[in-house]
């Protein structure tokens, strides 16, 4: 099978926009609690009611504040509650959402504020507020921090304006409308902003909460949003929850609260990056071992794994059974206590998970359902599901939905949750896009027999780490090879908890820099692992992480003691870096860097 197209749940829509999921949930069951925030080392429900008359409130605020219909407004904070309401707001105002990630350098904000022409933002912190303020664009006329009450600031600005504004407003947007602006990482260094419209989240949330409705309409079912929803991935998930009348919470400092957060809300179902799944895992697995049990896990591991393998063979041996049953009340349940005590389902994207461990968590009673998608497809363009699952797959296109894999194995993807386009760049647009609107993903893929999706390679060279982070290696590497030591580099990092770098030197740049620093006489094993020379090398490779969000930096590197050369089969003749060549001559040296 090489192409598969679903029949939609939902058709797209032709008349109304995201605001009236707020108004209509407040309008047929106002008491109904959808949210539930922060209070103390609780939380305070949150009615659909109250959650309407706050975001009424607070896009009232921006209105006062001059900002118009099709305005963009940027919010740079991490994941909370104020974040959801002013998203809303935003889109009750009239106006589009432009979101930044709270650890985005001094350039990136600029350019995407300017990019955007965004006359607004709101921050999370008086420290990101004298961020911003080193780049703050004249256009940009207004800058709110969340920290100080920003909803209450914006509801006192606003008290004079009237619901028929909002309203009038509100009826301006149409499903076409531009919703939000989201800036992903691009090969030539500067971001590109998808522009998704009403539209595109109204098919990708309609189809997958009808899809996955045994996640979104469990009876007293409930989230704990922890990841950025700045990304589209934790954006969806949002308005999926708004849509679906599911109890939403969120956690701002997962580092921090996370494990209390899960204890106290103990939500139903989690999204999560593959990174998140593993920590659980390794976490889990430490903890046995420190206690003299670490024999004992494991085997609950083989267990876990040969039972959710035994669930797709549909036999089932009962000494399986007993086994399985005996590790539960051992181990498995205290996994499932760590996340909350309640959660069944997970939906993990941004990166693979890998078979086996999807296989133990369904095991362990939890289970992983992966996705893909990206940006310019609103997210999930495929899903497993509780009834079509296939561990190891990315599931099968989300209803609505069109995967054609084509001649040279690159996986194309057509529908309705397919972005507009790029925001004022036609040039990416017409890269993207073939004579029949398929989307160009830059993933390599295959189809089963059955329509389950497999990623097997990636075409373009943007890295994607264990995290789920994106992260486009031109702007690093043209940072590194302007330092005159520099010779070449390559940025590694794909499935791996950080990027790292391979490093080489610039021999007649080398040469003075032994002379000047009394080194002669060394020889290159001994350069490349010299702390001074190192040293320097280091300030090129801070000088790179400047240009992008602590995510995406550099947290290692390595010199290795030979250029890469066109002769060496590393460079092509425009000198650019066959990345496969050298991933597979210097993997020992990759490996290093994530092991040592």
């Amino acid at each position: 099978m090489n192409e598969i197209s679903i029949p939609p749940l939902v058709p797209a829509a032709t008349a109304g926009n995201l605001t009236n999921l707020i108004a209509e949930r407040a309008w047929f069951e106002p008491e109904r609690i959808t949210m539930s925030r922060p209070l103390g080392e609780g939380w305070q429900p949150v009615t659909a009611r109250e959650v309407e008359e706050e975001v009424r409130a607070t896009a009232k605020g921006l209105i006062a504040a001059g900002v118009q219909i099709g305005d963009r407004v940027a919010i740079m904070a991490r994941t909370r509650y104020e974040w959801t309401i002013l998203d809303f707001a935003t889109w009750f105002a009239g106006a589009v959402v432009v979101p930044i990630y709270d650890t985005s350098s001094a350039e990136q904000i600029d350019w995407i504020l300017n990019d955007s022409h965004s006359v607004a933002i709101i921050v999370e912190t008086p420290a990101l507020a004298d961020l911003v303020k080193t780049v703050q664009p004249a256009h940009t006329r207004h800058m709110w921090t969340m920290t100080d009450d920003v909803l209450a600031v914006l509801r006192e600005a606003g008290k004079h304006i009237g619901d028929d504004e909002i309203d009038r407003r509100r009826n301006a947007l149409t499903p076409a409308s531009l919703a939000t602006l989201i800036y992903t990482s691009g090969t030539t260094g500067k971001p590109k902003g998808v522009q998704l419209t009403h539209s595109n989240f109204l098919s990708e949330c309609g189809n997958v909460v009808q899809g996955a409705s045994e996640l979104f309409l469990k009876p007293g079912g409930s989230t704990l949003l922890f990841l950025p929803v700045a990304h589209v991935f934790g954006r969806m998930v949002q308005i999926g929850s708004i849509s679906a009348g599911l109890h939403m919470a969120h956690c701002s400092d997962p580092v921090g609260r996370l494990p209390m957060d899960l204890a106290s809300f103990k939500p139903t179902f989690v999204l999560a990056v593959p990174r998140i799944f593993e920590k659980i895992y390794n976490g889990a697995e430490a903890r046995a071992e420190a206690a003299g049990k670490g024999k004992i896990f494991r085997k609950a591991a083989e267990v876990a794994i040969a039972y959710s393998e035994a669930l797709d063979k549909k036999g089932m041996s009962p000494i399986l059974k007993l086994k399985h049953g005996l590790f539960d009340k051992l181990v498995y349940s205290k996994i499932r206590a760590g996340m909350g005590g309640n959660v069944e389902a997970a939906i993990s994207g941004g990166a693979p998970l890998g078979v086996r461990l999807g296989h133990f968590y369904r095991g362990a009673g939890v289970t992983v359902l992966e996705g893909y998608g990206l940006t310019e497809t609103t997210a999930g363009a495929t899903l497993n599901l509780i009834g079509a699952h296939r561990v190891g797959s990315v599931g099968r296109p989300i209803p609505g939905t069109s995967v054609k894999i084509a001649e040279d194995g690159e996986v194309l993807l057509r529908g309705p949750i397919v972005m507009e386009g790029y925001w004022q760049n036609q040039a990416a647009n017409d890269e993207v896009f073939d004579s029949e609107r398929w989307f160009k993903s830059g993933d390599l893929g295959k189809l089963d027999d059955d329509g389950f999706l497999y990623i097997v390679g990636r075409k373009k060279e943007l890295i994607v780490t264990a995290g789920g982070k994106n992260v486009a290696p031109a702007v690093l590497e043209d940072r590194l090879r302007a330092h005159p030591l520099v010779s070449q580099c390559m940025v590694v990092g794909d499935n791996q908890p950080f990027i790292a770098a391979l490093v080489t030197l610039d021999q007649d740049a080398l040469k003075a820099w032994v002379a000047n620093n009394k080194k002669d006489g060394a020889s290159m094993a001994d350069l490349v692992n010299d702390p001074d020379l190192i040293a320097v090398v280091q300030t090129a490779v801070d000088d790179a992480n400047k240009a992008v969000s602590k995510a995406e930096s550099i947290r290692k590197f390595t010199l290795l003691p030979t250029d890469f050369t066109i002769a060496g089969g590393h460079l092509t003749a425009k000198l650019s870096v066959k990345r496969h060549v050298v991933a597979k001559e210097f993997a020992k040296e990759i490996e290093a860097l994530f092991t040592k």
